[in-house]
């Protein structure tokens, strides 16, 4: 079977000086393209979500409130920097869309994996809150509609932007059909947007299906690579997953111009490749990544590239800007207290 690719590039949601915008993957096909591995993809159809998919994981206020933003020829949507453009409820509805369409396609058979390469991103979307340059919470719809037409019991997100995603995490809170990992830079009150303390852990019958990995500045390749080998391995392979859902952000990469963790390239093929395994082990191989943050370009461009030699089962990384030339911070500490708080021993 064949690695899927389906692509939402958003050009009319774009705000001049906005580090999300449309620059960020307008020319990624042709990238992909330019390096032979566009070939190698089944690139899919995007089709909008309807209201009753956005539903099962916004409040209607939320919707109809971007809607109306972008009617009116677009604006703020927070106090933040999240922004519509007149065209942005629409580009919104086909990434959430695109997202399910390729989560329909893994669940049927007719491909093995995929990426969804779609903008605006979503993981910082709760369930009545926008922010974060989010729209919609296009993973958590894609969750959602696995559970609902496919029959999925259960569930592995794992979100590896640098920042925390909060909005994944308020959606399944109190859900233990979804077991969602995020590993994320945390500095309170200084890095956006805050939340992810370990401590964190879901709610009611949730609890323990929220597993936060707050990272201090620098952690880079060997720190990253402990926590995917020591803590989220095992973790996954407790739970048991029919399905992971990858949030992929790139903008942990050392380079990336709004953070600091110190991943280079190598590391983020190293990381991918682990969960691609973790799929076959437990999932049959059903995995989707789905593009979030990642703000220097050619960062990106090659994280996404790496990601699919991945999914294509090709032994080859690609890595142009070397290592982080900071020392990299240990770990040791971290993972005790994560395998204490979640009996991993």
């Amino acid at each position: 079977m064949s690695t899927a690719a389906i692509y939402v590039p958003a050009t009319a949601h774009t705000k001049t000086g906005h580090p999300e915008n449309e620059g960020r993957i307008n020319r990624i096909l042709p990238f992909l393209e330019q390096t032979g591995m566009l070939p190698d993809l089944h690139l899919l159809e995007p089709i909008s979500a309807t209201i009753k998919q956005l539903r099962r994981v916004h409040a209607p206020a939320l919707i109809e409130r971007i809607r109306e933003v972008a009617t009116t020829g677009g604006g703020a949507l927070d106090h933040g920097d999240t922004y519509a453009t007149a065209q942005s409820y629409n580009l919104a509805r086909l990434a959430a869309g695109a997202t399910i369409t390729a989560v329909d396609h893994i669940m049927t058979g007719r491909v093995k994996n995929g990426f969804a390469l779609v903008r605006p991103p979503g993981h910082h979307a709760e369930f009545g809150r926008i922010s974060g340059f989010c729209l919609f919470n296009n993973v958590a719809a894609a969750a959602r509609q696995a559970q609902k037409e496919h029959g999925v019991k259960r569930i592995l997100i794992l979100d590896f932007d640098v920042h925390h995603g909060n909005g994944t995490q308020d959606i399944f809170y109190d859900d233990d059909s979804v077991m969602f990992i995020s590993t994320h830079l945390f500095l309170p009150r200084m890095f956006y947007p805050g939340t992810g303390d370990l401590k964190e852990l879901g709610n009611g019958f949730g609890h323990g299906y929220t597993v936060n990995v707050p990272l201090m500045p620098n952690v880079g390749d060997v720190g990253y690579g402990r926590i995917f080998n020591e803590f989220v391995q095992p973790l996954a392979r407790q739970f048991k997953p029919e399905l992971i859902l990858v949030s992929a952000g790139y903008d942990a990469h050392w380079q990336d111009p709004l953070a600091m963790a110190g991943l280079s390239l190598t590391g983020y093929a190293q990381m991918s490749r682990l969960l691609v395994e973790l799929a076959e082990e437990l999932t049959n191989g059903r995995i989707l990544f789905v593009l979030e943050g990642g703000y220097q370009v050619q960062a990106l461009s090659y994280g996404i590239l790496n990601t699919f030699y991945a999914l294509t089962g090709q032994d080859q990384i690609v890595d142009p800007l070397g290592f982080m030339p900071q020392e990299e911070q240990d770990i040791s500490h971290l993972l005790h207290q994560l395998k204490r708080h979640h009996l991993i021993y």
